[in-house]
């Protein structure tokens, strides 16, 4: 049976969420004391996931219903988008202590007639920028460029710091290349190799003026303070894989996940650290003293991108929050 890489991502990005979700905020030792020893953590019951999830699914939807229209064109994306996500921020299950980035840009995302770029928060690289874009990284028959721009413009919408959009663009480029099979001890000299070439590359067809709302010079030193950070926290990581015990906190090596260099660099941790045992990687991101739920969210998505839908336990899979949704997502890019 084929692995099924996009289901896999899917369904492990919301059981990530699910497993994090009510261990965010806490310590180590508290989430242990509550929950018992890491190793053995059950999924809850039931299984709610976070904002995360959702917000990953109305990329997912936006990049469906932009597809379906032919060629992914920034335009083509940009509309459903900004629908997916004003719908999200109306909706009475955008209950789930969302970030204020998120809510602050939603908002203004809402005035029709108003630029995106308005809305985009320039000030916040907030995790919530890539935790939502392992679909970019998913869809099939997008050319390089495309996933790279399709990345970047998801997360600008709210998140529109320099670091928050080359995150992203990793964060998809990591997924993407682990659904075809890349192999995981290699992965972050990719990714460095891949952040060194784009790094003063500004996509002026995806991101339009956005660059003109900040205080650089011009375009590439823009984006190149994106790249840089994310250089900077890669190698943190290559250096993190090599040394880091697997029963101390991912978060001690690569930063607790609040940002999103380091949400995809302690995701990306956890996965690392026990690639061919997808659940122990999720058990081991949701036991962490950060953004718990965020940072597990990326490592389902890697692991499952990995080794797909088959990763997951069956009772685990089967009672996870918005599941139809997921598998229905999952299985339209599979197929």
């Amino acid at each position: 049976m084929p692995k099924q890489p996009a289901t896999g991502a899917l369904l492990g990005l919301a059981l990530g969420d699910a497993l994090g979700y009510p261990t965010e905020f806490k310590t180590v030792p508290l989430i242990e004391s509550t929950f018992g020893p890491w190793r053995e953590r059950d999924l809850p019951r039931p299984a709610l996931v976070s904002d995360d999830t959702q917000m990953t699914l109305a990329v997912g939807r936006a990049l469906h219903a932009a597809l379906d229209l032919g060629e992914l064109t920034p335009k083509g994306l940009e509309e459903p988008l900004r629908t997916e996500f004003t719908d999200w921020y109306r909706s009475p299950e955008n209950n789930r202590a969302p970030g204020n980035t998120c809510l602050r840009a939603c908002e203004l995302l809402q005035a029709e007639g108003r630029a995106w770029q308005d809305a985009s928060q320039l000030g916040s690289k907030g995790c919530g920028a890539n935790m939502r874009v392992a679909p970019i990284g998913l869809a099939p028959r997008l050319s390089e460029e495309q996933r790279a721009g399709a990345a970047q413009l998801q997360a600008a919408l709210t998140h529109g710091h320099p670091t928050a959009l080359a995150a992203s663009d990793l964060t998809a480029h990591a997924v993407h290349l682990l659904a075809r099979g890349a192999d995981p001890a290699g992965l972050v000299g990719r990714l460095r190799s891949y952040a060194l070439e784009h790094r003063t590359h500004y996509d002026h067809g995806w991101l339009g003026d956005l660059w003109t709302r900040s205080q650089d010079p011009g375009p590439e030193h823009f984006i190149a303070r994106g790249w840089d950070e994310c250089l900077e926290i890669l190698g943190r990581l290559q250096a993190a894989v090599r040394t880091v015990s697997p029963e101390t906190d991912p978060c001690l090596a690569t930063g607790e996940g609040w940002i999103a260099e380091e949400a995809l660099a302690t995701g990306l941790l956890c996965f690392l650290l026990f690639p061919d045992e997808p659940v122990t990687a999720l058990r081991r991101a949701a036991c962490t003293a950060g953004d718990s739920d965020s940072v597990a969210c990326l490592t389902g998505a890697f692991a499952g991108a990995w080794l797909g839908a088959d990763a997951w336990p069956a009772d685990w899979a089967e009672r996870i929050e918005y599941r139809r949704d997921l598998s229905a997502l999952g299985t339209l890019w599979d197929a």
